[in-house]
């Protein structure tokens, strides 16, 4: 059985600033980040509980899952029958995102 996955309106800009920034600064491969993160979020609609438990979020629940590729986190929860991504952070930024479920 497969959930749905559904972005939050934070996630859906970080989503739109990496993909600009991916596009103009990694002209090699343009796609990867969209490629990797479709591929995140059918991996998360097949199999929610893959990511590690993020403790450090006020949000119950949440998780992340590591982009290889690109060295982003994919920081989530799985809700009332559906995937919901919270947020989408580098790696390297040192502290989480802020989080919130809606």
């Amino acid at each position: 059985m497969s959930l749905q996955v559904s972005t939050t309106p934070e996630a859906d800009a970080q989503i739109r600033t990496i993909d600009g920034w991916w596009r103009e600064n990694r002209r090699a491969s343009p796609d990867l980040f969209l490629q990797e993160l479709d591929n995140a979020f059918e991996l998360l609609a097949s199999a929610p509980q893959i990511g590690r438990s993020y403790r450090r979020s006020s949000v119950p629940g949440t998780r992340r899952l590591l982009l290889k590729e690109t060295r982003h986190h994919v920081y989530y929860v799985s809700v009332d029958g559906e995937v919901r991504v919270l947020a989408i952070w580098h790696a390297k930024r040192g502290a989480g995102p802020p989080l919130r479920s809606t």
